[in-house]
């Protein structure tokens, strides 16, 4: 019997208003990604933070994003996505509203920014993913690259509100103001996006649309639905979570870096002085990536729709791997950083977009909110050892900065000090290509 609900029935409202809400939520969770913006403020007075600590900021958030985030695909499948994405924008907006009067210790943003916050946006975020895998099975890579692309334009906004460049809400009413302002429109927006974060009636499909294999890819998606567990035995779960961690790392790396390394490259080689470098590291990572790694999300997705995940891993991970080799070099000119920034942006991007239909493909639409989320614990180890391991590379070029026989022997020694972190993310990005090659589609649950 035929349990299919017409696209066309009056129980089933405009499925395009799913993907409305769902960019307004992440263009809040987003947020996370302007972080860059606040490093300068923070290494100077009141907090005079070391560039490890905040980056150390930075990666608790990722990290408690990437595991609250299993707990939001598991209760989202129990309560239903409008519950806990609200829960999830309640946490968020507390996060930034406490951070206003935590003072200027490590602890306190460490609690709100990193763990509070970090926490809302880890229960919001795979919400209108699997919203929208359900919603448009026939677009699976589309949707969701334009859904995540709120994600990554949520970024550039908050930074040009911020930035010097930009509204320079920093400069105008402190980092503590704008850590309220900002937790305020984040609780207000995530509210807003929440109404249409419902899931279809059972059984409903586009009108005249059947399962297939995507993009010549053998997928799992419409015929078997692996709960964690049986995920989790296969090797497929594993490969995808190493190369998301290595494709992870990189990205978040410069995002994480992107304001302070662009400072030490284009002083030490491009013959800026500190200002005119901190107004062109802000565009490169304010515009350029941020703008790219919008567009980004949406481009692999739709592209992976076409020419299948495997393939579209590989090429992206690929030219990942070989920017980051070229980065550091591309550093000191503000053409080339701003290059070399949307390259990074761009395929970075892709990543949010490609992991969450892979995981639909090979295990399946129905439990993709609470397999994803096993998937995306990647992101947090990522988030760790990207931006700390750049940091303690930089922290460790001190001595080196400070035992400098004159000014440029010593911007340059602060430029190479982030050399080592570059060469280790392109390996890193290569060996997820070659991890890529690798993948195919897993045996049924039952045959596990």
């Amino acid at each position: 019997m035929d349990t299919t609900v017409p696209a066309t029935s009056p129980q089933v409202m405009n499925r395009w208003l799913v993907v409305l809400g769902a960019i307004l939520i992440q263009l809040c969770l987003g947020a996370i990604y302007a972080w860059s913006v606040f490093t300068p403020a923070l290494q100077t007075e009141p907090y005079n933070f070391s560039a490890t600590q905040t980056q150390v900021i930075f990666a608790v958030g990722l990290a408690t994003f990437a595991v609250v985030m299993i707990l939001g695909g598991q209760w989202q499948a129990k309560a239903g996505p409008a519950l806990v994405v609200r829960a999830g924008g309640v946490l968020l907006g507390l996060g930034y509203i406490l951070a206003r009067f935590g003072g200027s210790s490590l602890p306190g943003l460490l609690i709100t920014v990193g763990v509070i916050a970090g926490a809302g946006i880890g229960l919001a975020y795979v919400v209108p993913i699997a919203v929208g895998v359900k919603w448009f099975p026939d677009k699976k890579g589309l949707i969701t690259g334009l859904v995540v692309a709120g994600f990554g334009f949520g970024a550039l906004l908050w930074i040009k509100v911020a930035d010097p460049g930009g509204a320079r809400l920093i400069a105008r009413i402190g980092v503590e103001n704008v850590f309220m302002v900002y937790g305020i429109a984040f609780l207000v927006l995530v509210m807003l996006g929440s109404i249409w974060m419902k899931n279809p009636p059972a059984g409903w499909r586009p009108e005249g649309w059947e399962p297939a294999n995507v993009g010549g890819n053998q997928v799992t998606g419409e015929h078997a639905h692996f709960e964690p567990r049986d995920m989790l035995r296969t090797p497929q779960f594993y490969m995808l979570w190493a190369i998301f961690i290595f494709g992870s790392m990189a990205g978040l790396m410069v995002i994480g870096i992107i304001k302070l390394f662009g400072i030490d490259a284009l002083q030490a080689r491009g013959g800026l002085d500190e200002v005119q470098a901190s107004a062109v590291a802000g565009t490169a990572m304010g515009v350029f990536f941020a703008i790219s790694n919008g567009i980004g999300r949406i481009a692999w997705g739709t592209l992976s729709d076409r020419i299948g995940r495997k393939a579209s891993f590989v090429i992206m991970m690929g030219t990942q791997g070989l920017m980051m080799f070229a980065f550091f070099h591309m550093g000191g000119t503000p053409a080339l950083l701003y290059v070399g920034a949307a390259v990074v942006g761009f395929n970075f991007g892709g990543n949010f977009a490609l992991f969450p239909t892979a995981t639909a493909d090979y295990f399946g639409n129905k439990n993709v909110g609470k397999n994803y989320g096993w998937v995306f614990t990647a992101y947090g180890v990522g988030g760790i050892a990207g931006p700390i391991m750049a940091g303690r590379f930089k922290d460790f070029g001190k001595a080196a900065i400070e035992g400098a026989a004159s000014e440029a022997d010593a911007l340059a020694a602060a430029m190479n000090a982030w050399y080592p972190a570059f060469i280790i993310a392109g390996a890193a990005c290569l060996a997820a290509a070659v991890l890529g090659l690798l993948l195919k589609a897993p045996k049924p649950p039952q045959a596990v």
